[in-house]
Parts: C-alpha cells; sequence; structure tokens
C-alpha cells in the first residue's frame, strides 16, 4: 500500500469546475446524501473517470450502530447503505484495511489489484477481485471539529487511476465533504430526536413545533407500564448488573409497542409512558396486541432468568383511552415533549392497581370499548382510583401463566 500523494499530471480543469459547480450549486436540491454520492459518482464515470466502485464510512450517534457504509457499484440504480455495529471496527477484518488506516491518521491509503507484502490487505483483495477492480484509493473525509470519516474510490480500468483522476479526486474531497457534512448532521439529528424523543414527536420538532405550550389535542390510547421491585433491586445490585437488567426489560416491553404502532414517548426509572393515537382504525387492537405481547417477551425473559438462577421480574401494564395535551411543556430553556391531562393519570392509577389485583395488564372500560369483541378481556369490576372522580370499570387482559406471576382464578384464554 501507498500512503502519499504524488500529483504528477494536474487534474482535468474542465471536468474539476463541473463538479464544483454541481456540487456547491445544483446538488442543494438533492435531499439525501446517499443520493448525492450516488449522482457524483454516476457524473464522474459518465465523464470518463474509471470509478467502478466508491465507498463512504461515516460514523454516527447511535445506541446500537457506530456508523454507516453507503456503497456504490458502476450501473446501480440506488446505492446501498448498511449500519456497522460497534464490534465491526474491532474486527480482524477491519484491522489494516484501508478504512482502519485512514482512521487512524494517514492522509492517503491505495491498493492495487497485485499488490503483494506486508501491507496487502487480504479481504480488500479479494473485495478487488470479487468485484472486478484494479486499484482502490482511500482518503479521509474532513468534517467540522475536525471528525473524520472515509471515502474510497475504486478503478475497473486495467491499469487503474491516472495520477489526472488521483488529483481530481483529491481536489473534489472538501467540496463533497461540505455537502455530505451538512445532509450527515440532518440525518443525525433526526436519528437522535427519534431515539430520545420518537419519530412521531421528532418529526414536529424538526417541522417547528418547538415554541413552549404550544401542542394540539389529540384522542389516544395510553400505555403506562412499570417495574416491580425496582427500588429494592437498584439499592442491593451492582450498578452494571441494574442498567443490564432495565435494557432486558425495556427491550421486552418496548419493542412491542412500536412494532404495534405506538410511540415511546418517555422512560421514567423504570417505568415508560407510551400512546397508540387513534387516528388509526385498529389503534385498541394495535395497543391491546402490543400489551400481550409484551406480557410474552416478559414470559419469556424471565424464563432466560429462571435458567440462569435469577429471580423473576414482576411489572405492570396499565391501558385507557381519551384525550391528551400532545406538546411542549417545560421551563424557558429546557422542554419535554409529551402528553398530560387525566387520562395520562387514570393509566398510571391503573398500572399501580396492577398489583393489588394480582394483574399484569389492567385496561379501563373506556379502552375496552373502543373493541368491537373485546373477548380476550375479563371485567374485574369497579374500583375507585385516587384522583378519579367515579370508581372505574377495570378489565384484566386474559392469560395463560407469566413466570414471577399467579395465574389468576377463571381467566378467560382467547386462544
Amino acid at each position: 500500500m501507498i500512503e502519499h500523494h504524488d500529483r504528477g499530471e494536474a487534474p482535468l480543469p474542465g471536468l474539476r469546475e463541473a463538479l464544483l459547480r454541481w456540487l456547491l450549486h445544483d446538488a442543494v436540491d438533492v435531499r439525501f446524501l446517499d443520493d448525492v454520492f450516488a449522482v457524483f459518482c454516476d457524473r464522474l464515470r459518465r465523464d470518463g473517470v474509471a470509478v467502478a466502485y466508491a465507498t463512504l464510512h461515516l460514523r454516527t450517534n447511535h445506541p446500537q450502530w457506530l456508523g454507516i457504509e453507503i456503497l456504490w457499484r458502476k450501473g446501480c440504480h440506488a446505492p446501498r447503505s448498511r449500519n456497522l455495529d460497534y464490534g465491526q471496527f474491532g474486527m480482524e477484518g477491519f484491522r489494516g484495511s484501508p478504512a482502519a488506516r485512514i482512521l487512524a491518521g494517514a492522509e492517503m491509503v491505495r491498493h492495487r489489484q497485485d499488490e503483494t507484502g506486508e501491507d496487502a490487505h487480504p479481504e480488500v483483495a479479494g473485495l478487488m477481485t470479487v468485484e472486478g477492480l484494479t486499484d482502490l484509493v482511500a482518503w479521509p473525509m474532513r468534517y467540522t471539529l475536525g471528525r473524520r470519516h472515509v471515502a474510497s474510490f475504486a478503478s475497473d480500468r486495467p491499469d487503474g487511476f491516472t495520477q489526472a483522476e488521483i488529483a481530481l479526486l483529491t481536489d473534489l474531497l472538501p467540496a463533497l465533504a461540505v455537502v455530505t457534512e451538512v445532509r450527515h448532521r440532518n440525518r443525525l439529528t433526526r436519528l437522535l430526536l427519534d431515539t430520545y424523543v420518537g419519530p412521531h414527536a421528532g418529526e414536529m420538532i424538526l417541522n417547528g413545533a418547538t415554541r413552549r405550550g404550544s401542542g394540539v389535542t389529540v384522542a389516544a390510547a395510553i400505555m403506562v407500564v412499570d417495574l416491580r421491585g425496582f427500588t429494592r433491586i437498584s439499592e442491593l445490585w451492582p450498578r452494571d448488573d441494574v442498567i443490564a437488567l432495565l435494557n432486558d426489560y425495556f427491550d421486552a416491553v418496548c419493542c412491542p409497542v412500536e412494532r404495534n404502532g405506538g410511540e415511546i414517548l418517555k422512560f421514567m426509572g423504570d417505568g415508560l409512558l407510551a400512546i397508540f393515537p387513534l387516528n388509526r382504525p385498529d389503534a385498541g387492537v394495535a395497543t391491546l396486541r402490543a400489551a400481550d405481547e409484551a406480557r410474552r417477551a416478559m414470559r419469556d425473559l424471565n424464563g432466560v432468568r429462571a435458567a440462569q438462577g435469577l429471580d423473576a421480574l414482576g411489572y405492570g401494564i396499565g391501558v385507557h383511552a381519551g384525550a391528551v395535551m400532545y406538546g411542549n411543556i417545560g421551563s424557558r430553556t429546557r422542554l419535554d415533549f409529551t402528553v398530560i391531562g387525566p387520562a395520562v393519570n387514570v393509566a398510571a392509577r391503573l398500572e399501580g392497581l396492577t398489583k393489588a389485583l394480582d394483574a399484569d395488564v389492567l385496561v379501563s372500560g373506556a379502552f375496552a370499548a373502543l373493541l368491537d369483541a373485546p373477548t380476550s378481556l375479563a371485567c374485574l369490576g369497579s374500583f375507585p382510583l385516587r384522583g378519579v372522580g367515579e370508581p372505574l370499570e377495570v378489565y384484566r387482559l386474559a392469560e395463560q401463566e407469566v413466570p414471577g406471576n399467579k395465574p389468576r382464578r377463571g381467566a378467560v384464554n382467547p386462544r
């Protein structure tokens, strides 16, 4: 491998100016980073630069993924994107690769098809053979404040890139970095909003719903979930074990909510608040299905814990339906995009009642009324709830026995 830049010939002046003009002026109308990169590579290929394969490796801020790879091939209809997990950059195949060397500080790494020696990378050589490539060059993509990413371009011409082509790509990279950074930051902004406030709230915030007190009234099914006995666990267990337990628990209860169209608005210690807007005709069924799937996931999690000699986790799910105010609440400098209203309080009270009634899932009569044929629910009667004027009709979700919770007598099993 070669880690230097011998310019040799001058860059192709006409093509250089045309591509700079496109990047800095015309590309403003291209919304997504993937499309910018694809059009850029297509134009290079169309105008005679022997680019047949190109990638961007961009680091992200995501709880599961360390980065993203955007891959373009000649003749492809659209670039391919894939997520890179945190362990991937430490794998044997990544060590010594052009991307690894660029991230470690190299200014340019070049790999030719028949290269041998200690710098030759077997996985890169294998890729070039499979793709019919003869010459691969990688450079750093420098973003603001020294953030370093990787761009690579590979040729399928028998003798590889000319020095004029290398010079052209080198000269265009700063402009490509400027244009892609804006879109990459937009993607990161949306990703972080989705991660921390949810996709619907994130969309509203990006569309300008940022004024304190702004909001809308929506009809929704409200779900409150809480873990039982967490205070005792957090006092007795090591910190890392508590965090691992919470992550497993939240995976079990959150995935069914999101899979069934719900939006998780906030985590409250060991609890969560989610809504299912009733503008969907199947929102009631979807909410009940999410509660049932969460219960099954907790049963599976407790089965794993039992096999490890650990105690089962108890939990409660309360579900109600009603109108809530959905919007910005907080101080002048710190806002929370959430829901408030009596319906939220009722859902929280129902969750609290699960322990007294020895039930995992309790729903209100108002929610049960959303279902055409609520055969999967069994009425337990009416109960007074703190802060609620009239006694509330309460139903439980019929269920099979869940590890860590006693089976209820008379449960109706719809299956």
